[in-house]
């Protein structure tokens, strides 16, 4: 069954969903951390529908398959009482465990145990630049300044692991769930009066990560232009979020 390439908001009719047994994925178009679900989902191939959400005005039966009102979101519609999960680093590890092909998350667990601790090191970095990215106009004078302190962390660990990844020599669970927010740091060179990039030389070995990444069969599937996402901010910060033109692009 086909559903519709639409986000569903407050006042739609629930969609007839399949019982198939095939993993449902709640997400918006936009948001970087159902983009950390769907880099996984394409990663390891796994079948699903997709069902997009317009955060603003949520559809009142959104509520049914996560309590929350969160993406993303994963029902896990073949096993029993049809769990949903949320957070998008609890389903990654799910999935990863769930379905073995393709591993992402290290066998080691001291590995995994530290990889997990530096994907929330990322944390900082988000925060710092959300004001920025999201075009907010009461954004803090400092907040690229401590975004790129936040940032350094990243450059470091990359020159201390020596790898092309953060992984190693293929891509791993740090680079697919740091990407998201790498797609989108482009869009502040359109929607900033400084026209903003990443210092080359402050941050030569992410760069080179970035080109790598952006090379990737996965991320590329997943991708949505920089254009695509300069314009969604804008119009949010307009008050009225244009989610749907993301099917301007690939999804």
């Amino acid at each position: 069954m086909a559903l519709p390439q639409k986000h569903f908001k407050r006042g739609s009719t629930k969609p007839e969903l399949p019982e198939d047994g095939v993993l449902r994925f709640f997400s918006m178009a936009f948001c970087p951390f159902s983009h950390r679900v769907h880099l996984m989902l394409a990663a390891k191939q796994i079948e699903h529908h997709k069902i997009y959400v317009d955060l603003i005005e949520k559809p009142e039966w959104y509520k049914d398959y996560s309590p929350l009102g969160k993406v993303p979101a994963v029902q896990l519609t073949g096993v029993e009482d049809q769990p949903t999960l949320v957070e998008s680093l609890i389903i990654a590890e799910y999935l990863d465990q769930q379905y073995p092909q393709t591993r992402l998350f290290p066998k080691d667990p001291l590995q995994k145990a530290l990889d997990k601790i530096l994907i929330e090191r990322f944390a900082p970095v988000v925060s710092a630049i959300y004001p920025v990215l999201t075009c907010n106009p009461n954004a803090p004078t400092d907040a690229i300044p401590k975004f790129e302190n936040a940032l350094d962390v990243f450059e470091v660990e990359l020159g201390k692991r020596g790898t092309p990844y953060f992984a190693g020599q293929s891509i791993g669970i740090v680079d697919y769930m740091i990407w998201p927010w790498f797609e989108r740091f482009p869009s502040m060179k359109i929607n900033t009066e400084q026209k903003y990039e990443l210092d080359a030389k402050r941050f030569e070995k992410l760069l080179k990560w970035r080109d790598l990444m952006a090379q990737d069969e996965v991320v590329q599937k997943t991708a949505l232009d920089v254009q695509l996402h300069a314009e969604f901010q804008k119009s949010k910060t307009l008050g009225n979020p244009q989610y749907d033109i993301a099917f301007k692009g690939k999804l």
